[in-house]
């Protein structure tokens, strides 16, 4: 049975290509493109024709050459649209040997950032300029030239392009030579690239500048831009110096491909990519002026540049034998990202932050509708659906785990030995874990492969029932208290800190049964499993245990463990074990709180609470939260310490407590005070600390009314800066007004928006606490105009937002919808988002009505610090 009939989205592997000679030619004025590939191919059994992916191609004509280069056309060309490929009829038989085949073809600039693809901008003066640029992940360089699309059919790749006289051209390679033709276009041709998949090629024309080369140990990195906002690139080069020579001392290997070139793209439908060589981003994740950015955007552009340059060694010098060892690249790429960028900045404190984006992998696995991190990848729309939170997040979470359990340079020491020896080539997922066993002698392929193949993550449960030691037990943790009947087990790396007895206690175990027991030696002072919380799993405590470790919170925890012991908590809310009224009282215990990533959780549990509340209780709520943030506010003082100095941590630590005094808890004066911080940036930016104005623009949008949406719609049009601009457009979905919402609505339709971020928007616009039932209307409404107009993986994403809409009959409606409607990629993503919904719903349903008779009964302020006189004085004011 030939290899065709068991799977029609794998090519053979009887031809193998081992190097492309790619023109290409974009006509930008008629959005058009030809070109011609000769490949030299490799064959390795009789074979009467070839086949290899083209898609939305029109293939003009072909020729085939033997060995001794007599050429002649093909006997016939047949094209597979359903399965994206064309098959190649020699009209005999021919055996092994070295061959080519030279395809002829031509193309549209299509306009939904995938393949070779349009992009547009506007110049100062108005007029308006196009952009021809790839995206060929995950399967779409089929797109741009006929190719042999799989990440295991590495080749070297000689590109030329033809472009108008004036144009810039950039690709994977170095400048090879230019000459001018008679028709007034120029030829450009680039090096050959280091072998590489066909998903790596990029190649770009348009009118770009790029800025003098910095010489990086030998690399020139540049980063290339639409014209006028060179002033903006000075920070990517800083991140992106200190992330090559970073990665070329960790891997202990020199950067392939031997130059780098940062592309910011108007219109892109990712976040950035790692296209050897080539990297191609958002503008927003690249262009920055550091000086009015506030730090969450300073720590995304750094990670996002650190991530991709970290793939030209684990993904492009290295890379995936198929798509089903894509999550390793991303979650090895964002390990790796986090690593560097908290050697670029050790004052961020990046690891500790790095657990709020476990957060977000522990959310999407607690359902039902989880994956595994590794499964089985047939179509290009499987290969879609890999990108997500459990490929990169969860991914890089226990990535992190075996480095601190192994120590890091033993886990360093394994991946150098493992990019070695596999360097240009492909691999599978278990070589890693081979590799990095080999160095160290521990059973690394035995504890990964628990928590790669298997979806979900334990809750480790803590008890002390006498004697030496704490009883640990392992099971699954669901939201909706499902259970597994005890078929999946991990192999838990657990980490314990405590004291027992006045004497400090710490210990390793690795649990691999359901149950076992670590060694304190005696009656626990307090304990903290997961200390560091550097592993991937949950933990609940005996009430004895969790009074005791309640009581050392700030002399014993680390800020991140006090985030854990937060987060944890909160996700027994959502699955039930826990009631909103205690989570509360908990809370109480962190009115001293300084750390910026507890506040973080803790005001993002806060927001979420405050939806289930209407009315007079909803009123006693927000007091509660004044409560707790505005002497936090207090202490770090509402304006930065003259001289400068601060910590960045604290300038962001100050606007995530103005934003959570002024909107979530909607006081008064936090309002006012917002009104006219807003107002001084508006009329100049440098006189408003960054993190100050974006909170001050979040509370004014909270309570906008229709002149003030004006403002802001001004704001994102003026586009200044792209963080601005993305602040300015995200905050339209904020404002109360109905008339307001559908006003931000129809921008995400009429071409205000780009299609790259209209979906994003939406998605916030339902999430809007007072119209996002109106806005899921519009998306019913608009759903196939959608489907047409925006980015294929984009329309998955949007959908996040009907996790908010939680009543029952919404909830309803919304399921209705999708029992008659498919997304073009992502159904899975769509299942767990359906799933959380009802996770919401089932949240809404039991503790809506309980937290809002604990506010008016008062129970809530009996253990609060603040007195009834207190509060009412608190009231008046």
């Amino acid at each position: 049975m030939s290899q065709d009939t068991v799977d029609p989205f794998r090519l053979p592997t009887s031809i193998r290509p081992s190097h492309y000679d790619l023109t290409v030619a974009p006509d930008l004025e008629a959005v058009s493109f030809e070109g011609t590939v000769r490949i030299r191919l490799d064959v390795r059994e009789p074979v009467s024709s070839v086949v290899l992916n083209a898609l939305d191609l029109r293939l003009l004509h072909a020729t085939f050459a033997g060995p001794d280069d007599t050429e002649a056309p093909v006997a016939g060309i047949w094209l597979d649209p359903e399965h994206e490929r064309a098959t190649f009829a020699l009209g005999r038989t021919v055996a092994p040997g070295a061959y080519s085949l030279e395809v002829a073809f031509e193309g549209v600039l299509n306009d939904k950032l995938a393949g070779f693809y349009r992009s547009t901008f506007t110049e100062a003066g108005g007029h308006p300029r196009v952009i021809a640029t790839t995206q060929l992940q995950s399967t779409d360089a089929r797109r741009a030239f006929p190719c042999f699309d799989e990440p295991a059919f590495k080749a070297t790749f000689a590109i030329t392009l033809l472009v108008p006289d004036g144009l810039f051209a950039v690709s994977n390679a170095p400048l090879l030579s230019e000459e001018s033709l008679p028709d007034g276009r120029r030829k450009v041709r680039f090096a050959d690239t280091l072998p590489m998949s066909t998903y790596l090629v990029a190649f770009a024309v348009g009118p770009f500048e790029a800025t003098e080369p910095v010489d990086v140990d030998g690399v020139p990195l540049r980063v290339v831009h639409v014209p006028g906002k060179g002033h903006l690139a000075a920070y990517a080069l800083t991140v992106g110096a200190h992330a090559l020579r970073f990665f070329s001392s960790y891997y202990g290997i020199p950067c392939p491909g031997g130059k780098l070139d940062l592309l910011a793209i108007p219109d892109f439908a990712f976040g950035a990519m790692e296209n050897l060589g080539c990297v191609t981003f958002r503008e927003v994740l690249l262009l920055i002026d550091e000086g009015r950015a506030a730090q969450p955007d300073l720590l995304r552009v750094a990670d996002v540049v650190a991530h991709e340059i970290a793939h030209l060694w684990f993904g492009d010098l290295v890379t995936m034998r198929w798509w089903n060892g894509v999550w390793l690249n991303e979650a090895f790429a964002t390990f790796m990202a986090t690593l560097c960028t908290d050697d670029f900045r050790p004052d961020w404190g990046r690891w500790d932050q790095f657990a709020r984006e476990r957060s977000a992998a522990f959310d999407v696995d607690a359902l039902a509708a989880t994956r595994p991190i590794e499964y089985e990848v047939r179509s290009p729309s499987d290969a879609d659906g890999m990108f997500d939170v459990l490929t990169y997040e969860k991914g890089a979470s226990v990535l992190r785990m075996l480095e601190q359990y192994l120590g890091a340079p033993r886990f360093r020491d394994g991946v150098r030995h493992y990019l070695r020896r596999h360097a240009c080539g492909n691999t599978e997922t278990g070589d890693l874990w081979d590799a990095i066993e080999e160095v160290t002698g521990e059973p690394v392929r035995r504890i990964m492969d628990s928590w790669i193949f298997q979806p979900g993550f334990p809750l480790v449960s803590v008890s002390w029932a006498g004697g030496e030691g704490l009883d640990v037990r392992q099971e699954r943790f669901f939201y909706d208290g499902s259970q597994d009947a005890g078929t999946t087990r991990w192999c838990v790396p657990l980490i314990l800190r405590g004291a027992a007895g006045g004497r400090r206690v710490d210990a390793r175990e690795l649990l691999e049964t359901d149950a076992g027991r670590i060694a304190v030696g005696g009656s626990p002072d307090w304990a903290l499993v997961n200390a560091g919380t550097c592993g991937f799993y949950r933990v609940r405590y005996s009430a004895e245990l969790l009074g005791r470790l309640a009581g050392h919170l700030a002399d014993a925890l680390e800020p991140v463990e006090r985030y854990a012991l937060l987060d944890d908590t909160w996700a027994s809310l959502l699955a039930g074990a826990t009631s909103a009224p205690e989570f509360l009282a908990l809370t109480k215990r962190f009115s001293g709180e300084t750390d910026l990533d507890v506040w973080t959780v803790l005001a993002g549990c806060l927001a979420e609470l405050d939806r289930l509340l209407a009315g007079e209780a909803r009123v006693r709520f927000q007091q509660l939260v004044a409560a707790l943030c505005a002497p936090a506010l207090e202490r770090v003082g509402w304006e930065p310490r003259r001289g400068g100095g601060e910590p960045p941590r604290t300038l962001e630590l100050r606007g995530l407590l103005i934003r959570c005094l002024a909107v979530t808890a909607r006081d008064e004066a936090a309002a006012v005070r917002c009104q006219g911080l807003h107002t001084a940036y508006l009329q100049d930016t440098g006189s408003v600390e960054p993190n100050i104005a974006a909170a001050a623009a979040a509370a004014v949008a909270s309570r906008g009314d229709a002149a003030e949406y004006d403002v802001f719609v001004r704001r994102f049009l003026l586009k200044e800066t792209p963080q601005e601009e993305r602040r300015y457009r995200s905050l339209l979905a904020a404002f109360p007004g109905r008339a307001e919402m559908a006003r931000t609505l129809a921008q995400a339709l009429d071409g205000t928006v780009r299609t790259q971020d209209a979906p994003y928007l939406v998605g916030l616009c339902l999430e809007n606490r007072d119209h996002g039932t109106e806005a899921w209307a519009f998306v019913k409404e608009h759903w196939d105009r959608m489907l047409r107009e925006y980015p294929d993986n984009a329309i998955v994403r949007m959908l996040a937002g009907v996790r908010a809409l939680s009543t029952p009959e919404a909830a309803a409606d919304v399921h209705r919808f999708f029992e008659a409607h498919r997304v073009p990629t992502g159904e899975r993503t769509l299942a767990q988002h359906l799933e959380r919904l009802r996770v919401n719903v089932a949240l809404r349903g039991r503790e809506a009505e309980r937290l809002a008779q604990a506010l008016l009964a008062e129970e809530l302020y009996s253990s609060s610090p603040e007195t009834r006189a207190d509060r009412a004085a608190h009231e008046r004011s």
